[in-house]
């Protein structure tokens, strides 16, 4: 059985944008050719905010000045550990933006990200965030690639 791991994901917002990775440039990655918000891995001794504001700064090159903790992912999948990710959204920084080493990063219309390859769940997500919705916990569960359930706070989202 493999070892579940813990995560964060953040969305920064800037003028109607996200800030988003085509993740094009990792070995190995599950999230290959996919576009995501930036985070990643927690390490030993980090709470979710110090794991957050680290991914951040390692990717974009941005100190995160301001906030949100928005919800609980859960993925669980039939390829790859469970990961349970916490995720935020940001609206204040400061720092220029570097070349980050996983991916090209570039803003985009937050209207349009639902256009991009994402994965079928982010865009249940990412819909929340849309709405603004309180703190929520979701879970998601894969078969491949293909999202075979959702369930949110509990409830069984209709995936038809």
């Amino acid at each position: 059985m493999q070892k579940s791991s813990l995560t964060t994901l953040c969305y920064i917002e800037q003028d109607g944008k996200y800030l988003m990775m085509h993740r094009i440039k990792k070995e190995n990655d599950m999230n290959k050719d996919k576009w995501i918000g930036v985070g990643g891995h927690f390490e030993a001794g980090e709470s979710p905010e110090d794991c957050l504001i680290r991914e951040v700064k390692e990717e974009t090159g941005l100190t995160l000045t301001e906030w949100k903790f928005r919800g609980i992912v859960s993925f669980l999948s039939d390829e790859w550990p469970d990961e349970y990710m916490c995720l935020y959204t940001a609206t204040g920084f400061t720092g220029e933006m570097i070349s980050c080493s996983e991916g090209t990063l570039e803003w985009v219309e937050k209207s349009k990200v639902s256009e991009l390859p994402i994965w079928e769940g982010d865009k249940i997500f990412l819909g929340l965030l849309a709405q603004d919705k309180e703190f929520f916990s979701l879970k998601l569960r894969y078969e491949g690639e293909v999202l075979a359930e959702a369930v949110l706070d509990g409830v069984a989202l209709d995936l038809q």
